[in-house]
C-alpha cells in the first residue's frame, strides 16, 4: 500500500527537484538589479540604433537620389547605411539578452530559449553581413583588393 503512495510523491517532487537542480547561481541582489538596468539600456540603444539606422539611411539616400538622380548607387548606399545599422543593433539587443537571461532567472530552459534566440539574431546578423560585403564573412574579399602588387621586374 505504501509503494504507490511513494510513487506519487516522488513522480510530484522529481521534476521540482531537478528544475531547482537545474538553477544556476544567481548574483546578489544589488549586482542583479545593475544588471537588469544596464539590460534594458542595451535593449533601448539597440532599438536606438536600429531606428538611427533607419534615419541615416533615408537621409544619406534622399541626398544621393537628390544629387545623382534614381540609379544603383543610391540604392546600394541605403541598402548598406540600413544594414549597419541592424547590424549594430542586433548585437546591442544580443549582449542585452546574455545579460537579461542570466540575471532574471538562470534555469536551463531559459539558457536554451537565450541559444536560440541568439542563434537567430546570429544568423541574421551574418545573412546581413554577406548581403553588405557580397561575399560569405568568412571567405575574405573578393576582387584584387588585398592581391600583392604586380612585380615590376
Amino acid at each position: 500500500m505504501r509503494l504507490p503512495i511513494l510513487l506519487a510523491v516522488l513522480l510530484v517532487a522529481a521534476p521540482a527537484a531537478a528544475e531547482e537542480r537545474a538553477r544556476l547561481p544567481r548574483p546578489p541582489d544589488g549586482i542583479a538589479d545593475a544588471l537588469v538596468w544596464i539590460a534594458h539600456a542595451l535593449e533601448l540603444a539597440g532599438v536606438a540604433v536600429i531606428l538611427g539606422g533607419v534615419a541615416w539611411a533615408a537621409v544619406g539616400g534622399a541626398r544621393r537620389l537628390l544629387a545623382e538622380g534614381p540609379g544603383e548607387g543610391a540604392y546600394s548606399a541605403i541598402r548598406a547605411d540600413l544594414g549597419r545599422g541592424i547590424l549594430l543593433g542586433l548585437e546591442l539587443l544580443i549582449a542585452a539578452d546574455i545579460i537579461g537571461t542570466v540575471v532574471v532567472e538562470p534555469t536551463l530552459a531559459n539558457l536554451a530559449v537565450l541559444g536560440g534566440i541568439v542563434l537567430i539574431r546570429t544568423f541574421l546578423s551574418f545573412a546581413l553581413e554577406a548581403e553588405l560585403r557580397g561575399h560569405l564573412p568568412w571567405r575574405g574579399r573578393t576582387g584584387t583588393e588585398g592581391a600583392a602588387p604586380p612585380s615590376a621586374g
